[in-house]
């Protein structure tokens, strides 16, 4: 009987049921993991960036199967699985990191840390984006340059809340409304915090279609939202100027790259990387293999990485705390100012010009590409069934994705 007891007691100590008794917390983590993955699977709230992430969750908070991140310390200190013995994890070899910490650690020390993977899905993001739209509307880019308010009102009011400059940057970049970005500043400013920070700009991401709607509700009339823009717009360009486009979306991303890289070189990795992928796409069948290898195998590889490694940095210890919490907040905080101030900055644009815009093209500054755009169109056809607005939200939208990436290279430069 006594050796039936001390089996028993075995087999249940082989079970991660005993950690879970022992500390409940890790049910809140499974609660979080399957609520990201209704919204990914039930709802297609961005599911391709959602589910990689949630079930890198579900995975990391398994006790004893070791596929949590093990975070190291600002100087890159880990203790061992001794408990005791501190080592340089980035003097350790390989084969070392992934038998005492992991799988997840592995790949996220070599994937993540390392900045690789957020400049390579832009890459892809370049790709499979289109110009077009914003260099036919110019002028309707400034829009996607002031819904970057919302990043530098957050930063402030996050320095007074007593986060510090590089925590505070890396919550208002979620204002830009890009998880490559909101990851590729934080682990360059406050890779402690890439776990909740990657999670809410991804949520906020997937919840575009519940934000934008809610914010515009809040701002806009029902006339500003009637106005159509195509009634200005001479609707069918001439030869020649389908020609001239099809030049200069060729020279925009040379030149956009060269420009970013003289102004403000911190960028040039996500600028860089989504203007080289957009030029693949642009020149044409020469490199078409390039392209679709860019948009396709290496962009989805990249992602299922990210999603996984990311997830596997929420575990217990890193998310339930009151930081996480105002990061949660502020991440809203600067996703709301972000569409508020390009709708504001359509309603001062519209006091001085007599061909008024609707301000539906600014709450599309962010770039959450085109699914802010769709959205958009959505509300404006709504009001009138011929108002569609896609192709000039898109103007706006492409504009917030350059945006974002030079205010993440600008922070960077100041507080890296």
């Amino acid at each position: 009987m006594e050796q039936l007891t001390d089996i028993l007691n075995k087999l249940y100590q082989m079970t991660a049921f005993s950690n879970i008794i022992a500390d409940p917390s890790f049910l809140i983590m499974y609660a979080l993991a399957f609520v990201l993955l209704y919204l990914g699977i039930v709802k297609k709230y961005e599911p391709l960036l959602l589910v990689p992430i949630a079930f890198g969750v579900l995975l990391a908070n398994f006790p004893g199967g070791e596929m949590g991140v093990v975070q190291a310390d600002p100087q890159g200190f880990v203790t061992l699985s001794d408990g005791v013995t501190k080592a340089n994890i980035w003097e350790m070899p390989l084969h070392d990191i992934a038998h005492e910490f992991g799988l997840m650690t592995f790949l996220y020390y070599m994937l993540i840390k390392t900045g690789f993977l957020p400049p390579i899905i832009f890459m892809g993001v370049g790709a499979l984006t289109d110009f077009g739209p914003m260099l036919r509307n110019l002028r309707l880019s400034i829009f996607g340059a002031a819904a970057q308010f919302g990043i530098f009102a957050v930063l402030l009011a996050a320095i007074l809340m007593g986060f510090t400059p590089q925590e505070a940057a890396s919550l208002g970049i979620i204002g830009g409304a890009d998880g490559p970005t909101a990851i590729f500043t934080t682990i360059k400013l406050a890779p402690h915090l890439l776990g909740p920070i990657a999670i809410a700009a991804y949520s906020y991401m997937a919840l575009v279609p519940v934000i934008i709607p809610l914010v515009v509700k809040l701002t806009c009339t029902k006339k500003e939202l009637m106005i159509n823009m195509k009634e200005q717009e001479r609707l069918h360009p001439s030869h020649t100027e389908i020609k001239n486009l099809r030049v200069l979306k060729i020279i925009f991303p040379i030149a956009v790259t060269t420009v970013v890289a003289l102004f403000v070189p911190t960028a040039v990795p996500l600028i860089g990387m989504l203007m080289f992928g957009n030029l693949l796409k642009e020149i044409g069948p020469d490199t078409s293999r390039l392209f679709d290898a860019a948009s396709n195998s290496i962009m989805n590889t990249a992602t299922i990485f990210l999603g996984l490694c990311v997830g596997g940095t929420m575990t217990v210890d890193a998310f339930l705390n009151l930081q996480t919490i105002g990061i949660v907040v502020g991440g809203f905080l600067a996703f709301a100012l972000s569409i508020a101030s390009g709708i504001c900055m359509v309603k001062i644009f519209n006091l001085f010009c007599k061909k008024k815009i609707n301000p539906l093209i600014g709450a599309t500054g962010l770039s959450a590409v085109p699914m802010a755009s769709r959205v958009c169109n959505e509300i404006a056809t709504r009001y009138d069934v011929k108002n569609h607005v896609l192709n000039y939200c898109m103007a706006s939208n492409i504009s917030g994705v350059i945006g974002s990436a030079v205010a993440a290279g600008v922070l960077i430069s100041f507080l890296g």
